[in-house]
């Protein structure tokens, strides 16, 4: 099937809802759903003969700043041998999405994730408790509006910043993590 085919399967088979798409945005099938229809489309691209998508392969979320979040989930068809790309958008003010660890088990990880470095809840998960952050950690870090304190208490040593022009900055020698020793000290060359 081609990826258009694919995501016109898709839509054809969660009827009944108008923010439904199918396309070929990203050289595979992509289809936006509403959030309502989320579950309900990753179950019938895994259960539906002819999509097959029976491998979960990832979910994430994309801050899209007023317009909310997209979360995104990339579905594999072992057989058949094509991607799904489902995505859905909830607002920023309330992102909640059902969960999909029923449908696919290996989500359980990438909801927590998401939860974690976006905030947006999957309702109906078992355990969005912190997966990367300390308990005790504040914030989501990966929403735009989260500010860095470590840029805030010393300057970025990296690439320029924005408004900086070559000759305001001093050129540095490149750094290295600690413990990680010059390219000379690796051994014999």
């Amino acid at each position: 099937m081609t990826p258009e085919e694919i995501g016109a399967r898709l839509v054809e088979l969660v009827a009944g809802e108008p923010s439904v798409s199918g396309g070929n945005d990203h050289a595979r099938a992509t289809v936006d759903v509403a959030p309502v229809r989320w579950a309900e489309a990753v179950r019938v691209a895994r259960d539906d003969a002819a999509l097959a998508c029976d491998f979960f392969d990832w979910l994430s979320a994309v801050d899209e700043l007023d317009e909310g979040f997209a979360v995104v989930a990339h579905l594999w068809s072992t057989s058949h041998h094509h991607g799904l790309l489902l995505r859905t958008r909830v607002p920023r003010a309330e992102p909640v999405l059902d969960t999909v660890v029923p449908i696919f088990p290996g989500a359980a990880w990438h909801e927590r994730e998401t939860h974690e470095m976006f905030g947006v809840d999957f309702a109906g998960h078992a355990d969005l408790q912190p997966l990367l952050l300390p308990p005790e950690f504040e914030g989501h870090p990966l929403r735009k509006e989260f500010v860095l304190a470590s840029r805030v208490a010393k300057a970025w040593p990296g690439a320029k910043e924005p408004g900086e022009s070559e000759a305001g900055t001093a050129k540095r020698a490149p750094m290295r993590p600690p413990g990680v020793p010059a390219p000379g000290e690796w051994g014999p060359a």
